[in-house]
């Protein structure tokens, strides 16, 4: 019997609600686990994630036994709940509607790595509106501006 072959790498990125800067350095660490294994117990593979204070980056590997929206979902909605239960910050943690999804080929992931691997540093230089619209124009996403997510600089 054939077997199924595929190779599809996927950059993610969401925001926090208001775009409010709620996840702490001091949680960085361990939400980024936590998000790792949702993304290992839907059977894909984490290749590189950072949280900032206002949004996500993750890169995965992703098979087509889940949908990329499914896979979000699943991301936000669990980490949300993990979020609200530590009570790390106070009233209800949410993320924005919506996010971005951008293909890579296997001769990029390395460079897609290290971009997300130093989003402190890269946020030192731009704003997250910035990098988000370039994401998009990089990647010939058309898009209407009532629909991005919510930017406050």
């Amino acid at each position: 019997m054939p077997n199924t072959y595929q190779q599809i790498f996927i950059q993610i990125v969401f925001a926090v609600k208001g775009r409010e800067g709620l996840i702490s350095e001091r949680n960085r660490d361990e939400l980024q686990k936590f998000m790792t294994g949702i993304i290992h117990q839907r059977g894909q593979k984490t290749l590189a994630i950072y949280c900032m204070p206002d949004h996500v980056h993750v890169l995965v590997s992703i098979n087509p036994s889940i949908s990329i929206s499914d896979l979000v979902r699943d991301v936000k909605a669990g980490s949300s709940k993990f979020i609200n239960e530590k009570n790390w910050i106070r009233g209800i943690f949410r993320w924005q509607t919506g996010y971005g999804a951008f293909s890579y080929g296997r001769e990029d992931t390395r460079y897609v790595i290290n971009y997300i691997l130093h989003q402190k540093e890269h946020h030192s230089k731009t704003t997250f509106r910035s990098e988000y619209l370039d994401l998009l124009k990089k990647n010939e996403v058309t898009y209407e501006e009532r629909y991005l997510f919510e930017f406050v600089e």
